[in-house]
């Protein structure tokens, strides 16, 4: 038996915002990052819109990238003193994940962060407050996902919070809100949706109600993500809903090692003056993760799916995955996006040496191989590495050398 969950209310289109109005409680808690939804109006309109709704408003504010288990704490704390039966995150995925954590603790004070990353296995919630959640970038989709990804700076370790209890009451996609992105992160959040809808068609949970929603999410992040990163603004109208289908399918279908290798290379390498950008690290990884993959037969024939809808061409299935992958590393070097960790500078932008020295890239390689097979994800992959394949793996990221194995 499979389950398909997405939120119950989905607002979409330009306006979208105003559907806070509809909400019916007594206390709403706005969860937000940095400056970007002050700055242009948003957060002051959707505390508008929550009060005409009749509902007082507390703010929590300073939410950052890659948010991290201290944050999700407070926040909680801070939920716990103010009592909101509604919980609104407004801004890119961190606020949103991190509100969804923070969630979990307000209702379940006595949980450990540890328990939270048990696989499918928080306790039922919606006892103290709904939640809503607000997208402001295309890419992460976590306004309908059933995913949360916290990192812990102790550990240099990202972790996936995965159970469909946390995939939100409400989402509301308004792409006016996506108007505001700056390119860099127009093309790493695409490339993370393009990575969403892959994963998810090629995963072993992949199902019917999946498969539609990846195919047609690929097909228009094809259509519009390179135009989007050019400022073309119904382009990035088209990547906001783009997005969220490929989350509707990863949030129910699942993912695979892209993600897997993402979540723990992103923080382990901070001590060495950066992070590796979600978006950008499944750029990276996504090609060598196709050739790795498409050594399974059924894995393959699915590439090849993928690439008839985009009109790849391909004689067979072995040239339709070449073409394939050549297609998505065009998409990294139309969007400026490097190929490789050896090559990922401070900026995130390509440059002769990148910020993980060899060195340091081998000595730590055992652990983070180690550390990317027990990720949620690695288990819906349609081919499973061992430690020495995920190495293997893990150094063809870093070299940008060929996955023959």
């Amino acid at each position: 038996m499979q389950r398909f969950t997405l939120p119950r209310d989905l607002y979409h289109g330009k306006g979208a915002l105003e559907a806070l109005k509809t909400l019916q409680g007594k206390k709403a808690i706005i969860c937000v990052g940095g400056g970007s939804m002050k700055r242009f109006g948003f957060l002051d309109r959707a505390k508008q819109y929550l009060e005409e709704a009749g509902m007082k408003v507390r703010i929590f504010e300073g939410i950052e990238p890659d948010p991290s288990v201290t944050t999700v704490m407070r926040g909680a704390e801070v939920m716990t003193e103010f009592g909101p039966d509604w919980i609104v995150a407004i801004g890119g995925g961190s606020p949103i994940d991190a509100a969804k954590a923070m969630w979990i603790k307000y209702e379940y004070p006595e949980i450990t962060f540890e328990d939270m990353c048990k696989v499918f296995g928080i306790p039922q919630l919606r006892k103290k407050a709904h939640f809503c959640a607000i997208s402001s970038t295309s890419g992460t989709a976590t306004e309908v996902t059933a995913f949360s990804i916290i990192t812990d700076y102790d550990k240099g370790i990202k972790y996936p919070i995965a159970d469909f209890e946390i995939t939100p009451d409400v989402a509301i996609v308004d792409p006016e809100l996506a108007h505001t992105m700056p390119k860099k992160l127009v093309a790493h959040t695409g490339m993370d949706a393009l990575t969403h809808a892959i994963e998810a068609y090629v995963s072993i949970a992949a199902s019917p109600y999946t498969d539609g929603l990846a195919i047609h999410a690929i097909e228009m992040i094809q259509e519009s993500l390179v135009k989007s990163y050019g400022e073309d603004m119904d382009c990035r109208d088209k990547m906001h809903d783009a997005q969220c289908m490929a989350g509707m399918a990863f949030s129910n279908g699942l993912l695979g090692i892209v993600h897997s290798m993402a979540h723990k290379t992103g923080a382990v390498f901070a001590d060495y003056g950066a992070h590796i950008i979600h978006g950008a690290a499944n750029a990276m990884y996504l090609p060598k993760v196709i050739a790795f993959n498409a050594k399974d037969e059924t894995a393959k024939k699915r590439y090849g799916v993928i690439a008839d809808y985009m009109n790849l061409g391909g004689a067979n299935d072995d040239e339709k995955v070449a073409n394939l992958i050549a297609y998505v590393r065009g998409m990294n070097d139309a969007m400026n996006i490097p190929h490789c960790i050896g090559k990922y500078g401070k900026d995130s932008f390509p440059c002769e040496q990148g910020f993980v020295p060899e060195d340091v890239f081998l000595e730590r390689l055992p652990s983070i191989a180690a550390n990317a097979i027990l990720d949620a994800c690695t288990a819906s992959n349609p081919r499973q590495p061992g430690q020495e394949g995920m190495e293997k793996l893990l150094k063809c990221c870093y070299y940008d050398t060929e996955v023959d194995f």
